[in-house]
This record gives C-alpha cells, sequence and structure tokens, in this order.
C-alpha cells in the first residue's frame, strides 16, 4: 500500500455447504503492523493469504488479528492463522471473549467448545490502540457479551461487527435472529451516536456511507 497507515475492508467470498456466504472483514495496516479484523469460518488460511496478496502485504506481514466477539463466523479460522504464522500473530479480544476464544467455555450461541487460541491482549471499552493511525475500542455488546467495534478517527470509519449489518448501502440494525439481547444491542448502537462516523464497515453487508447519524438514530430507537 502507498499509504503508511490506512484501513480498508478485507472481503472474503467463502463457500458453506457449496452456497456463497460473504462477509467484510478490516484490514488496517502502519509501518509497524499489519492487522486483520475478524477472520471469517474455519477453513480460509488460504484465503486470506490470497486476499492479503491481493491487498499488497504478503501473510508473513501480519503481525495482529483483533476479534470483534466469539461468533463461529468471525473466529472460525483464527486458529489456522495463529498456527501457520508459528506466534508471530498477537491476538486482541474483548476481557469478555477471552474464555470463549481460549476454549475454556462453549461459545454462547453455539455451544461447543471452540478450537483453543490463545488472546494475547484483553480489551476494554474506551481502550486507545495505535494501530493504523488509532483506533479507539467500542464495547457494544447485545449480539454477544463481548462485543466491540472499533472507531478509526482519522477517516472516521467504524468496523462495526455485528453490531450494525447493511443491506444495498443502508446501515440497518443487528440481526434479531441471531441477536439475544436486542434491547442492550440498540443501546449499544445509539453509543455510536457518540461518534464522528462517516463510514461504516459491516461484517454482513458491507461499506455504507450514506445518512450513517440519521440511520444510527432511528435504529438506537428501534425505528429501523
Amino acid at each position: 500500500m502507498a499509504d503508511q497507515a490506512g484501513i480498508q475492508p478485507f472481503i472474503l467470498d467463502m463457500d458453506v455447504n457449496g452456497n456463497p456466504f460473504t462477509v467484510h472483514a478490516a484490514l488496517l495496516w502502519d509501518e509497524q503492523d499489519v492487522i486483520l479484523v475478524d477472520t471469517g469460518i474455519p477453513g480460509q488460511l488460504g484465503l486470506i493469504r490470497d486476499q492479503l496478496a491481493a491487498a499488497s502485504f504478503p501473510f508473513e506481514k501480519l503481525t495482529k488479528i483483533i476479534i470483534t466477539h466469539q461468533d463461529m463466523d468471525h473466529i472460525g479460522s483464527l486458529p489456522e492463522l495463529v498456527s501457520a504464522a508459528e506466534g508471530q500473530i498477537e491476538v486482541l479480544a474483548h476481557e469478555l471473549g477471552k474464555p470463549y476464544i481460549q476454549g475454556e467455555v462453549p461459545l454462547v450461541k453455539r455451544k461447543i467448545l471452540a478450537t483453543p487460541t490463545k488472546v494475547d491482549v484483553s480489551l476494554q471499552d474506551g481502550d486507545e490502540l495505535p494501530f493504523g493511525g488509532g483506533i479507539q475500542v467500542i464495547y457494544t455488546p447485545g449480539h454477544t457479551p463481548d462485543h466491540i467495534s472499533l472507531y478509526h478517527p482519522k477517516s472516521k470509519t467504524l468496523i462495526s461487527g455485528d453490531a450494525l449489518t447493511s443491506q444495498d448501502g443502508v446501515l440497518m440494525p443487528p440481526n434479531p435472529q441471531f441477536t439475544p439481547d436486542m434491547p442492550l444491542a440498540l443501546e449499544s448502537v445509539a453509543k455510536l451516536l457518540d461518534y464522528d462516523i462517516e463510514t461504516v464497515i459491516t461484517y454482513h453487508g458491507g461499506v455504507c456511507t450514506d445518512n450513517i447519524k440519521e440511520r444510527l438514530a432511528q435504529i438506537a430507537q428501534g425505528q429501523a
């Protein structure tokens, strides 16, 4: 990449039992680090290698992975990525997600133990990380108890994980089918109104740039 620091969507076109399944993870970089946010379902090491190469970053340059939450379509390929990097990748996640990712307690929704992966850094609400020109951790529970979103002030971009979704470029609420505590999830959306957000990378749906503040307010009030 020409820029010394930045952020971009990281699209993974995957296959689930013969059906296409696309998610929008995110990539952050600076002069020291290349950071992947979320890892798709299990078995995506090859795809992630290819997508990193397409973004002009060889896999060997990947230094950190941030997990937004414990759902399998976000942590699925984490163990194989960490293994392939032979200890060179640092894993960051919210402190409440740590026991799930480390395989100590069953995942909230799947009720199974994840393949254990060590979480090197436990994150909390309000943490400021220097990566990619600086990002802020926003604790956004509801979809899961450990969910975080990431705000990149330099580009006014939010990496929403599953705290939000989108459809055809329109920002939408989290999927109620997979959000056990929707009232809490909407409170989390209301927190996002405190940030100057112009772009949202939603894991399910892609990038949104239109009427962000208006849509956040509507979603937080249960009107969308």
